[in-house]
């Protein structure tokens, strides 16, 4: 005998008992050492900080890595999953800026680089215990206790060989250029930094004029939104082949020149005469006054002149654009093609690293730029130079770690020519497998196709250093690869790569003995350490190069869409470069988890449920299978609402939980009526089972192809969903329909071929949803071990294997059938949603009406569901449509009038006036001519109306059938109802009290007042009472006098005006002539047959057909079906 599971589950708690189940066996070392020699399926994690707690971003891709990694094992291979921990850059130096309020870079030097880096070590793991909980208790498995973090020698070390690696393809360079630049952490960006994070911000939109040197009354009119430029402004740019005008202007008596079809765009009511109109070529060449005195001798390198360039348009501002090449990736292109710059030079940029004016803007030295932008504003409108001023709101960069805007400043940086292997990106790309495929096809292809040279270096302190060494000049220059070619050249035992360690290292020079190189002072981006993740986990060339070099690329990897400019691009750029072939095979990419509202999630705002208490309230199971059940797995946007967790648990956890009790439950009552354990026969199930249970097996086989298909191509988005209705399909019609053969009342045979395939189809779920669901999964296959044959039974689910269809099983017009079963019960269902008619009201007569015999034939296979669940005395098959239904055809005007033109009026009569055979012969051609034109299946609706009485019948179509329902409740119906009713009522009271079906019982009743329709329903449906209830419900005035009451409930009928009275007691034989056989001993055989143990009595009664004991010296003898029964009902 098998524990049956609790009525009430606690899914949490069901799920901390598996972890402590996984804790006992060691399951993840134990899964992982019994697959080892297995084939190798490679993983790569991207890292993420451990300065910040999980979110639900994090916990959504961990959920798709384990679902596919656990799926990956289950399907025959060694998946080594190990976690990663990014543990540099800025994300750990801004929050140590904060804690000790460090503003510069200079600050930083006071403090001292080694004390700096202390700190910052200190607090990199700082939440990694609250993530080893959070990982652990979502169920995903994964080594933690041996990451790989980016601080560590050996990763470090195999960050120096990637970028010498590609310092000896000629990959690396040292250049200047305008860099998005982060203020507040005072180091350049590299583009896909800067494009992580956009935010709408309001900006000024100013207007200034630029006085033309040879027609100083003449001023060209220049558009902005960053005035603190204004002071490096150097050129004005025009599109050659756009439409200038010369323009006066009545309000302020002057003249301007601006694009033609901005003109319209210009503030203010003011008229505008145009005086000459020209293309924009004819500007080029010309001087203009410049704003500020700051640069004015670079007037004589070709400054403050008028310079043309495609990329300024008409569509907003004026269509010139005032260019200060210190400050932007365009106006320092134009101007060096233009040679306002040279190639080399020291370019205009009085910024520093905090975003303050230096020294050569002396009027605003040491103001932030964007603080400065009133004061230049009011110096300008002094001089006359301003002719408008308002503002603009537009999307804008902002620091994806600060939260400040950016700024593009020209800087030095050392880059990866990534231009160069611009081609080579692009075509490794087109390699890979993408989970939605338009993310590759569109997002990351483009981004690829514009890809320009990384800036990987950064002016920080907490990071990988530049392993390059050079003197002053720069013409000497040594990049070492690794740590003991650095010891070799410096003499120096090295232990640590940080700055403070390797800084103050000195290198001979080769080209001039007796002088010493100098390490750079930049580190890494730390997206260049993530993007050498794959080598740096594995200290690969140093160490694992075998285990390295087998599995690469990578099989698997997954990470959000922000990544697309990310990791996934770091990934590419580096794998490209070292082994000119991508670095992964398939990814899976998700999109954003914001907060019900649609806004980004915010602690500050706190818009969102905390992880944990979402998992301590529904389980972790929920939480996964909400996230990857919902749009978020296909790329899109997913609003987390705690709702949508808490409803999965009704249709999904609570009937899968309750078929699995169900089965517990009957398993027991098999051995307890057959006197022997189940064990399970496949076989003779799919050989000998009903039409219901070769459908479940059909349909679950089908189910693992399609899974196994559909896994196979990381489309979770069609696998989970699919996995979800399994379950509801499952539950509902299949353990539904045969609840009452489950529990044997068809006989042993029968029992047992549907116990044994529901549990095959429980068995085959726990471990397809093994991937999806482990807690649950792996608490189901617990409780039905005790059913599986020994030489396959694990100790956990997640030990065995993803099932592999069973392609025998399998049968397409089996599965055709239990369809059409369940649309015309589906369509019953919905006439009687309609009318307010409960099931639980019997109705007289279903009619399905088709023209497909085989339709018929197959509904007619499956009578006794249809009557059952839609609880109906008859069901009619019949194809005589015509009875039933009228045909009517509709022309589409709008489709056959375009087409038509002056013939679709005649056409349109034709289409009205088709008889009932006609439009039958066009629904099964898909056409026909009318008036002389071939008419299609699109351009005709078909009507069908429906000829019966409303107030005694209604209609539902389905494409290939109606159903009809007869709505008339008689006697009869009402009788059964009331019955059914009566069933319903007494199961409930046996659930109260605790009573287990197999228990044996007995219901006695009373109706108060006797007379109306209650006693003679019960009457009427003794049968019915019978099968449903396993016992016919007694009048009380029957019930003996020494019965043990459990329960007593008093109910109102619907329909009905009597009250109804229930006494649940524990089974009593029924007595008879006992005052005519024994008249003395009546009474005292009465109690003593009360206090016999029932089952054992009634074994012997049933064996020996009679019962002899004496009492008061008196023999006595009670035959069974003479003076004993083994029910009160039976003696009645």
């Amino acid at each position: 005998m098998q524990p049956v599971p609790d009525t009430r589950i606690s899914f949490p708690g069901a799920e901390e008992e598996v972890l402590r189940l996984w804790d006992r066996l060691d399951a993840f070392r134990t899964s992982l050492k019994r697959s080892e020699g297995q084939p190798e399926y490679s993983f790569y994690d991207g890292p993420p900080f451990a300065t910040g707690l999980p979110h639900y971003g994090h916990l959504l891709a961990g959920t798709i890595k384990d679902t596919v990694t656990r799926y990956a094992h289950q399907t025959g291979h060694h998946v080594n999953r190990r976690f990663g921990w990014d543990t540099h850059g800025l994300p750990i130096e801004f929050e140590i800026d904060k804690q000790l309020g460090i503003k510069t870079t200079e600050d930083v030097v006071k403090f001292g680089i080694a004390n700096y880096n202390k700190e910052c070590r200190s607090i990199v793991m700082r939440y990694a215990e609250e993530w080893k909980t959070v990982v652990k208790r979502m169920g995903r498995w994964i080594d933690m206790d041996h990451p790989y973090k980016t601080m560590d020698l050996s990763f470090m070390e195999s960050v120096w060989w990637v970028f010498h690696q590609m310092w000896k393809q000629n990959l690396v360079y040292r250049g200047f250029k305008v860099m998005p630049f982060s203020t507040a952490c005072g180091t350049p960006l590299s583009n896909f930094e800067a494009g992580m994070n956009y935010k709408n911000v309001t900006d000024p939109a100013v207007i200034i004029t630029f006085p033309l040197e040879d027609e100083p009354d003449v001023s060209m009119l220049a558009w902005t939104t960053t005035p603190w430029t204004l002071p490096s402004n150097l050129a004005l740019c025009v599109n050659g082949d756009l439409p200038y005008v010369k323009i006066f202007d009545e309000t302020t008596k002057k003249t301007y020149i601006m694009c033609e079809p901005q003109l319209a765009q210009l503030p203010g009511k003011a008229k505008h005469t145009i005086l000459e109109r020209f293309k924009g070529s004819t500007l080029v060449g010309k001087h203009y006054v410049p704003l500020f005195e700051y640069f004015k001798s670079e007037r004589e390198k070709g400054a403050f002149r008028i310079v043309a360039d495609p990329y300024v348009t008409s569509d907003s501002g004026t269509g010139v654009v005032h260019c200060a090449p210190g400050f932007g990736e365009d106006d320092y292109r134009v101007c060096l093609a233009n040679k306002v710059i040279e190639k080399g030079e020291k370019v205009v940029c009085p910024v520093d690293n905090n975003g303050k004016f230096t020294n050569d803007i002396p009027d605003f030295v040491g103001v932030y730029v964007k603080d400065a932008d009133k004061d230049i504003m009011r110096r300008l409108k002094a001089a006359g130079r301003v002719f408008n001023v308002g503002t603009v709101v537009h999307s804008y960069p902002i620091c994806w770690r600060s939260d400040t805007p950016l700024i593009y400043k020209a800087v030095p940086s050392w880059f990866v020519a990534v231009e160069s292997i611009r081609d080579q990106l692009v075509e490794n790309n087109k390699q890979t497998y993408w989970v939605p495929e338009f993310v590759k096809e569109k997002r990351f292809h483009n981004w690829l196709e514009g890809a320009h040279d990384w800036a990987v270096s950064r002016n920080r302190f907490w990071g990988t250093p530049l392993p390059i060494w050079t003197n002053e000049d720069g013409t000497e220059i040594r990049v070492f690869g690794s740590v003991a070619k650095l010891e070799k050249a410096t003499g120096k035992k090295i232990t640590d790569l940080h700055r403070e360690n390797v800084d103050l290292l000195e290198v001979p020079s080769k080209k001039n003995p007796g002088k010493m190189l100098h390490r750079v002072n930049e580190v890494f981006d730390c997206w260049f350490e993530s993007g050498s993740m794959p080598y740096g986990q594995l200290h690969y060339p140093f160490e694992n190069k075998e285990l390295f070099e087998s599995s690469f690329p990578a099989d698997f990897i997954a990470e959000g869409i922000d990544q697309t400019r990310g990791w996934f691009y770091t990934l590419l750029v580096v794998s490209t470069a070292l082994f000119k072939k991508p670095p992964f095979k398939n990814l899976v990419v998700n999109g954003l988890v914001l907060a019900s509202d649609g806004q980004k999630m915010s602690k500050r705002k706190k818009n969102y449920p905390d992880p944990m208490t979402v998992v301590d309230q529904f389980g972790a199971d929920a939480l996964r299978l909400y996230l990857i059940n919902s749009p978020v797995v296909h790329g899109d946007t997913l609003k987390f609402q705690e709702k949508g967790v808490k409803d999965l648990l009704a249709p999904v956890f609570l009937p899968w939980f309750n078929a699995y009790r169900f089965f517990v439950q009957n398993c027991n009552n098999y051995f307890t009526e057959h006197g022997e354990a189940f064990t399970p026969s496949l076989e003779d199930a799919r050989v000998n089972g009903n039409i219901m249970d070769k459908w479940l097996l059909s349909f679950t086989q089908s189910l693992i192809k399609f899974v196994r298909t559909e896994m196979q191509l990381y489309r979770l988005y069609t696998v989970v969903p699919r996995l979800v209705d399994f379950i509801s399909e499952f539950t509902n019609w299949y353990v539904r329909l045969n609840r009452a053969r489950i529990k044997g009342t068809a006989g042993k045979d029968a029992c047992h071929v549907s116990l044994t395939v529901l549990f095959a189809v429980l068995e085959t779920l726990c471990r397809a949803m093994a991937p999806f669901t482990p807690f649950f999964a792996e608490h189901v296959y617990q409780g039905i071990r005790f059913a599986i044959p020994a030489d396959r039974r694990e100790d956990s689910v997640h030990f065995t294997s993803f099932p592999t269809a069973w392609e025998e099983a399998i049968d397409p017009r089996i599965e055709a059938k239990v369809g059409a079963l369940q649309a015309v019960i589906g369509l019953g269902r919905t006439i009687r949603d309609r009318r307010n008619l409960p099931v639980k009201q019997p109705l007289r007569k279903l009619t399905v009406i088709s023209g497909d015999a085989q339709l018929l034939a197959d509904l007619h296979e499956l009578e006794g569901y249809i009557k059952s669940e839609l609880n109906i005395a008859e069901l009619e098959l019949t194809q005589d449509e015509a009875h039933y239904v009228r045909l009517r055809a509709e022309p589409d005007r709008a489709k056959l009038g375009k087409r038509l033109r002056k013939d679709a009026t005649a056409v349109y009569k034709a289409v009205a006036a088709m008889t009932a055979a006609e439009i039958k012969q066009f629904q099964a051609a898909g056409k026909t001519t009318l008036s002389g034109h071939e008419i299609t299946a699109e351009e005709v609706q078909v009507v069908r109306e429906f000829m019966g009485a409303a107030d005694k019948q209604e209609a539902a179509w389905e494409k290939e059938f109606l159903v009809v329902l007869d709505l008339e409740v008689d006697e009869q119906m009402r009788n059964r109802g009331l019955a059914r009713e009566v069933v319903n009522k007494i199961q409930k009271l046996r659930k109260r009290v605790g009573v287990q079906p197999s228990d044996p019982v007995d219901v006695y009743f009373a109706v108060e007042p006797a007379a109306g329709v209650v006693v003679p329903a019960i009457a009427a449906s003794k049968e019915y009472l019978k099968s449903a209830l396993g016992f016919l419900p007694v009048n009380a005035a029957s019930r003996p006098a020494h019965t043990v009451l459990l329960g007593e409930e008093g109910v109102q009928l619907k329909g009905a005006a009597e009250k109804l009275t229930m006494w649940l007691t524990v089974q009593s034989f029924g007595l008879k002539n006992l005052t005519a056989t024994y008249p003395k001993l009546a009474s005292a055989i009465e109690l003593y047959v009360a206090t016999r143990d029932h089952k054992q009595l009634a074994e012997t009664l049933q064996q020996n057909g009679s019962y002899t004991f004496v009492l008061n010296d008196t023999p006595v003898t009670l035959r069974l079906g003479v003076d004993v029964f083994l029910t009160v009902a039976e003696s009645l």
